[in-house]
């Protein structure tokens, strides 16, 4: 690794100290599907994202919630204090897409249709509401 690229991935690295994140990766569902469940939750405060994310319907909100449940236990463990309720905010979430498992679906006259089995990577992040207005 080269000076520079040294330099700067210290400086990223430093930067993640300060913030509190989890990440979900290899998710096998579709990113538009969890990009559907990450925008409600968005800008929330996160007991209200948990009891939003508990109720609702779809698959991949079962997953995010535990996410973010991860994420407010990384944000406990880093300040080495319980978070109280109203505190916390999801600052940042969104999902990107994985890898893709390539299939073939027999089809009619010896043909064959490509199925697409897609999958994703969700990063949260999450962080108390005065440390938002200073950025």
């Amino acid at each position: 690794m080269g000076a520079r690229k040294k330099i700067s991935a210290d400086k990223r690295k430093e930067a993640l100290k300060s913030m509190y994140f989890a990440k979900l990766q290899n998710v096998p569902t579709s990113p538009r599907k969890m990009r559907l469940v990450a925008d409600m939750v968005r800008g929330m405060e996160v007991n209200r994202a948990l009891g939003v994310l508990k109720f609702s319907s779809k698959e991949a909100s079962a997953r995010v919630e535990k996410l973010l449940r991860s994420a407010i236990a990384n944000w406990e463990q880093k300040n080495e204090r319980k978070a109280e309720n109203g505190e916390l905010f999801i600052t940042k979430i969104f999902v990107d897409g994985g890898a893709t498992l390539k299939r073939m679906r027999p089809a009619p006259q010896g043909r064959g249709y490509r199925i697409r089995k897609r999958s994703n990577h969700v990063t949260l992040f999450v962080d108390t509401k005065s440390t938002n207005d200073k950025n």
